[in-house]
């Protein structure tokens, strides 16, 4: 194992509820999946990979405006899992689409086109995933213009 890995550890609460722990100074989460296996008491593992990707996506794309002083805030992110049965007839994460909408119109930022051609692919999350599906990004701006 990497040097850089990350460790989570999972203590079953009831049935399906699982509490995980992040480590040291991370407050836990309660998991559940919903009916009719848990009882919605958290998030399902659905969408912990969805907020995943989503929370990564914010994450580069802020990080890439902030490396040329931009101020975009707030940034509002949301991400959708196509869920669907594979050629086995198992339940499985088909693709994902993400709509990351900037805090401002595009005009208040520079540098605006080398962000958005390169931000994706510092997504660690989504950038592996995506070897497993199809993630399709688009960005607005606060005013609903689609940039990407």
């Amino acid at each position: 194992m990497s040097q850089d890995a990350v460790t989570v550890r999972l203590t079953q609460v009831q049935d399906y509820q699982f509490d995980v722990d992040f480590g040291a100074g991370i407050p836990a989460l309660r998991c559940d999946e919903p009916p009719p296996l848990g009882q919605n008491q958290g998030p399902s593992p659905m969408h912990l990979l969805a907020a995943a990707v989503a929370n990564c996506l914010s994450d580069s794309l802020l990080f890439a405006l902030r490396k040329f002083k931009q101020q975009p805030e707030p940034l509002h992110t949301e991400v959708s899992a196509d869920v669907g049965r594979n050629a086995e007839g198992r339940l499985r994460v088909l693709g994902m689409r993400a709509t990351l909408t900037l805090g401002v119109p595009a005009a208040a930022l520079e540098h605006l086109d080398r962000v958005l051609a390169s931000f994706e692919q510092y997504c660690t999350v989504t950038q592996s995933v995506a070897q497993g599906f199809p993630v399709e990004i688009q960005v607005l701006d606060a005013t609903g213009v689609r940039l990407k």
